[in-house]
């Protein structure tokens, strides 16, 4: 069964609205330049209300190793999500599991894959000088030709209308979501959320 995964969230009634839906984990935006971004603080509080086996993730755009590890352990994280231009090297410094997303242009991103050794690749649209969260969708083949390095989550341009299509195309281990299910960035619509996990599960 594919896994969900809903980021983007802001609020502790958002992230409850997913886990009650059925998501597999929650993702926290740490990239201030990213209307979705979340304070230490709200991230602690949410995680501190969470019910068990909910995965937490934090998304980091070229952060320092330093910062990315005190907020992953400061926040009780489960694991990183890296958006930005982070090296094999740098993944292997983290210290918590890591998930290297990419945005896919062309087929050359599978070599850049078989480079890194982390628990899992997260494949996005390419869209110039958006690191991610752009409601665009990926090349799917690729994504599926990309299972071969290790668990794919599937993400880019996903909603409650395309995303069975997209998991039985691609065929990826994980599908993560932001725009497609928000009334704004930032904010959930309730009815999306259900629908898209809905959809997901059916797959």
């Amino acid at each position: 069964m594919v896994k969900i995964k809903i980021c983007g969230n802001t609020s502790v009634e958002d992230a409850l609205l997913a886990v009650g839906e059925g998501a597999d984990a929650l993702g926290f935006i740490f990239y201030r330049k990213s209307p979705r971004f979340v304070a230490e603080k709200t991230v602690k509080s949410i995680v501190a209300q969470l019910p068990p086996f909910v995965e937490t993730v934090g998304v980091f755009v070229d952060e320092s190793v330093e910062r990315v590890n005190r907020i992953a352990q400061a926040c009780r994280l489960d694991a990183v999500q890296l958006h930005g231009e982070e090296s094999p090297a740098y993944c292997g410094k983290m210290r918590k599991k890591t998930i290297k997303a990419f945005r896919v242009k062309g087929a050359d991103v599978l070599d850049a894959l078989g480079r890194y050794r982390v628990a899992g690749f997260l494949l996005d649209a390419y869209v110039e000088d958006l690191p991610g969260g752009t409601g665009k969708t990926c090349d799917w083949e690729i994504v599926r030709r990309a299972r071969e390095f290790g668990p794919v989550i599937l993400a880019g341009g996903l909603t409650p209308e395309n995303v069975a299509e997209a998991a039985r195309r691609a065929g990826p281990y994980g599908v993560d979501v932001c725009s497609g299910v928000e009334r704004s960035p930032g904010k959930k619509d309730p009815a999306r959320v259900r629908a898209f996990i809905r959809a997901a599960r059916g797959v």
